[in-house]
């Protein structure tokens, strides 16, 4: 896991700066500590940077950026490859192998660009990745990403000058970065509580698209840039899953899957460095690590974050899922006032504005966990392949049914749902806990219920989809000047052709909230604190047969993520697994009328919002007083706001 930067500038004008790309690796310097590299071409105009963190070869052998063997292409790289021993073989069966300096990843990947060029060795590569190849002979400079997105890739023009880099800080400390904050990825982020890809929050930078190449040749004129290619489309998989679908017994899919995952652990346990796990107890970090200690002679490390607040606390959980594998388990007891210290150093770790605010936890874990391995592995990914969320849950109950109810019967439900306050619905639920089935005992039922009230007026899946996965449903309204861009989510053209609502929603997810969301709050968190994770469940394999499974393999009597369950309970009682699905959260409700009010009210004060001049201070304020007096529960769309102006603060700072 490293950090890579760079950029690439037309010779005939501003001369290449060693300097330069040096002060952009530096600002990336917690995701590569152990050390750094620059290649510079000034005749071309091309600069790379590369910070290390050093997981496999850690000699000199691995220092990057690398020349190939014949000297034509240079290669900065941030991922593992998990397979290059085997296309070292390959190489060599094919007689393309080059005499070997060392055994990193990196020198195999550059001789597999070498033999094969980019399309066929990104096709090969099994891993997470984001690279720049320069290729000296033809002048042209690519930038790749990894099929599911595990590592981020931005970049852009800013006037003469083509940046990238692994975060925007590094591009920000080129020269020529002007960074004019775009107000339309603002309603973005207010919607979706990121920045969604393509978009960054500045104007006319932008992330490279999971799954997706691009190359700037130069010429005789100025450097020309290709248009972006596909390599690997989760459409296509999802597609082609459907059309040729397993066919198997239920019992047989679970024997594929355990191998198909334990085939991916073994890969992504590769490591020269210590090498260890999330484990929160549930069933995705519970089936990684039981996968993990059944194929290591040595107990696995794990780590979990507890709470003193006991309906976010599942470390007992954990523990008990680790003391039945027997694996070296470290727990830490966080309290509200040691979560608390991480909140002033989320605008710079994040890089933009983010607001998921279980990044709170999950900074903390990576914290606990850089302090005893370099490597973790995660349990991400299972919930969008596999049906785990209660979304795709209520759209195969809820919107079935409620489509089909005529409209006035639809407005009798919305007023009754809305009839309680959220904190009422959360007190009636409580009470009725012990009566209540697992699939109602819910977190946060009075957000969840008022929720239901806003999505029981959507006129179709899409858009009862979008309901649910928005958190401001008109960001125009609060956001001066925005004009909300489509993305994915709205864009037709590029929606999968699906079966079911449930399946289509899953296959949103994957490709927009899991990178999106999920893979850069744990490549930020992880990053910032020197730690590389991997997520073996988004090997593209094993993401592939997945999507083979029909719908009625992964939801089973209203149960999501049956095979992956059925995997797990191979390794683990069942006693110790099942229960309702917590998540990995904080109390940010009470943090903000409690220990964070003095913040937020600083951060939300009209007279600096008009200054600011982003955002319209009369709903926010409204919201704010809500919040406080205890009527409605705002948290999630405060603290999107609170990010952004966060984020904005320590911005101005660093002018």
């Amino acid at each position: 896991m490293c950090g890579i930067c760079g950029y690439f500038e037309d010779p005939r004008g501003r001369k290449t700066d060693r300097a330069d790309v040096l002060l952009m690796a530096d600002q990336i310097t917690h995701r590569g500590p152990d050390g750094g590299g620059e290649w510079i071409d000034p005749r071309a105009g091309i600069a790379l940077g590369h910070r290390r963190l050093a997981i496999v070869d850690l000699s000199e052998a691995g220092h990057q950026p690398m020349v190939s063997a014949s000297g034509n292409l240079v290669l900065s790289y941030n991922g593992e490859i998990y397979n290059h021993l085997d296309l070292r073989v390959r190489l060599a069966d094919s007689g393309l192998a080059p005499e070997w300096r060392g055994h990193s990843d990196t020198e195999t990947l550059v001789a597999c660009f070498e033999a094969w060029g980019i399309v066929k060795t990104l096709d090969a590569a099994i891993g997470m990745f984001a690279i720049a190849l320069w290729d000296r002979g033809a002048s042209e400079l690519t930038l790749a990403r990894d099929r599911l997105g595990e590592k981020p890739l931005y970049y852009g023009w800013q006037g003469d000058a083509f940046l990238f880099g692994s975060e925007l800080s590094a591009l920000k400390a080129h020269p020529s970065f002007d960074g004019e904050i775009d107000r339309n990825s603002i309603s973005l982020l207010l919607r979706h509580n990121n920045v969604p890809a393509p978009f960054s929050i500045y104007k006319d930078i932008f992330k490279l698209e999971p799954g997706r190449f691009f190359t700037i040749r130069l010429g005789t004129g100025p450097p020309e840039v290709g248009v972006d290619q596909a390599y690997w489309k989760l459409n296509d998989v999802v597609e082609n899953g459907e059309r040729s679908p397993f066919t198997g017994s239920a019992e047989e899919s679970v024997d594929l899957l355990e191998d198909r995952l334990a085939t991916s652990i073994a890969g992504q346990m590769m490591s020269d460095v210590p090498l260890g796990a999330f484990l929160s107890g549930g069933i995705d970090s519970s089936a990684v690590v039981a996968l993990m200690q059944a194929q290591s002679s040595t107990p696995i490390h794990t780590f979990t974050i507890g709470s003193d607040q006991a309906n976010y606390d599942e470390a007992d959980h954990a523990k008990a899922v680790a003391r039945h594998l027997g694996t070296d388990h470290t727990e830490l007891y966080v309290t509200s006032d040691l979560a608390l210290e991480v909140v002033p150093k989320l605008a710079s770790t994040y890089s933009e504005p983010f607001a998921d605010s279980s990044q709170i936890p999950t900074f903390l874990v990576s914290h606990l966990a850089s302090q005893s391995v370099t490597v973790a592995l995660s349990g991400d990914g299972g919930d969008e392949l596999f049906g785990g969320y209660n979304r795709y849950l209520s759209a195969q109950k809820t919107w079935s049914r409620m489509r089909k109810l005529p409209a006035p019967v639809r407005a009798a439900a919305v007023s009754a749902l809305r009839g309680l306050s959220p904190s009422s619905w959360d007190r009636l639920v409580e009470g009725l806990g012990p009566f209540l089935p697992p699939s109602l005992r819910i977190a946060t039922p009075g957000d969840k219920a008022h929720k239901l009230a806003g999505v029981m007026q959507s006129p179709d899946g899409p858009s009862y989809y979008r309901h649910l996965t928005s958190h401001w449903l008109n960001p125009e309204e609060v956001v001066i000047g925005a004009d909300e861009p489509a993305t994915k989510v709205t864009d037709s053209t590029a929606w999968p052709t699906t079966g079911s609502l449930e399946t289509w929603m899953m296959a949103m997810d994957s490709q927009t909230y899991l990178p999106d969301d999920i893979l850069a709050k744990v490549d930020r968190a992880a990053m910032a604190n020197g730690l590389e994770t991997r997520v073996p469940m988004l090997d593209h394999r094993v993401v592939e047969f997945a999507w083979q499974l029909p719908l009625e393999i992964k939801i089973r009597d209203g149960v999501g993520k049956w095979p992956l369950r059925e995997v797990l309970f191979r390794h683990v009682p069942r006693e110790l697994i099942e229960r309702p699905k917590m998540g990995f959260g904080v109390p940010l409700d009470n943090w903000l009328r409690g220990p964070l009010r003095d913040w937020a009210e600083a951060l939300l004060d009209s007279d600096r919002l008009i200054e600011e001049g982003y955002f319209r201070p009369a709903p926010i304020r409204a919201m704010w007083a809500d919040h406080l007096s205890g009527k409605r529960n705002w948290q999630h769309h405060l603290w999107t706001i609170l990010m952004f102006q966060a984020w904005l603060e320590h911005e101005n700072a660093l002018r």
